[in-house]
């Protein structure tokens, strides 16, 4: 007996067609993700500043406050700092990538992506997957550099509760803080046209953000101040970080627990990603020129 195949050729077709988009789809991100590395890497003023000058606001306010600060359980405003100060990299790290939008649509590259055939999405996750991982490359080189430099007596001595063991879950929590920050930057980014303006959004949106984040101190506990902590996004990111990296159970006390934190930074990456994705679907005289 000659054994006969139950696939007919239509679904032979509509199958290696599927592969094929799910093959572009994969080379559109990793291509778009792979651009924005190599651009970063190739501007050295880029990396010196986007990880210079968190370390220096770390190593100088900690100077400065460290005999007047008294944070929750007696933590110093260094140990307390060394959290908001990684959450500020990610932010600075992960919006600034997104500046590449502006410059790719006056140079025409951004043109000739968004009549490619590719999905929306796949441009919106090669962007957004491109500084996410400079971001966490970056906040991950600064928790290992901040107790070395407490080490040689550049900063005061902390306490850090970042071990080899709950490692892995601080990196995937901040790849998932970096992936809603770069979300964030790029339907800011998408609509301009200018990188006046955008740097105009961070100056009056984007640094009160992270300052009203429990980043650079604590959270009242009433008044209108803690209301807005409490609704700010970025909030829970932070507590998240801090109970990951803090090893006085003591100094979290009043935080976010963990499970809040992950359910609101995830639920921030879904809206930014879906309302990126809605901006890049449309067909606007914007994109055009």
């Amino acid at each position: 007996m000659v054994a006969t195949s139950s696939l007919s050729p239509a679904s032979v077709t509509d199958h290696a067609s599927a592969t094929a988009v799910r093959g572009s789809a994969v080379m559109a991100i990793y291509s778009l993700a792979s651009r924005e590395l190599l651009r970063f890497f190739r501007q050295r003023t880029r990396i010196i500043g986007a990880l210079g000058q968190p370390i220096i606001f770390w190593v100088l306010f900690g100077a400065g406050l460290q005999s007047s600060f008294r944070g929750p359980a007696g933590v110093t405003f260094q140990e307390y700092f060394f959290p908001g100060v990684a959450v500020m990299i990610v932010m600075f790290t992960a919006i600034f990538s997104t500046i590449s939008i502006i410059e790719d649509r006056r140079e025409g590259f951004l043109q000739g992506v968004l009549v490619a055939p590719i999905a929306r999405l796949s441009i919106v996750l090669g962007k957004v997957c491109g500084g996410t991982i400079l971001a966490l490359l970056q906040a991950m080189l600064f928790l290992a550099i901040g107790p070395t430099l407490a080490m040689v007596g550049l900063a005061p001595p902390i306490s850090t509760g970042l071990t080899w063991m709950n490692l892995p879950l601080v990196i995937a929590y901040l790849t998932l803080v970096g992936f809603s920050l770069t979300a964030l930057g790029y339907l800011i980014a998408w609509p301009m046209d200018s990188t006046h303006g955008f740097h105009a959004i961070m100056s009056v949106f984007l640094m009160p953000m992270w300052l009203l984040s429990g980043s650079f101190f604590p959270a009242p506990e009433t008044g209108w101040l803690a209301w807005v902590i409490r609704v700010n996004p970025l909030t829970y990111g932070t507590a998240g970080l801090r109970r990951l990296v803090t090893p006085d159970a003591d100094a979290l006390a009043g935080l976010p627990s963990f499970t809040l934190s992950l359910t609101v930074t995830i639920a921030a990456a879904v809206v930014y990603i879906s309302i990126a994705i809605w901006l890049t679907g449309r067909q606007t005289a914007h994109n055009a020129r």
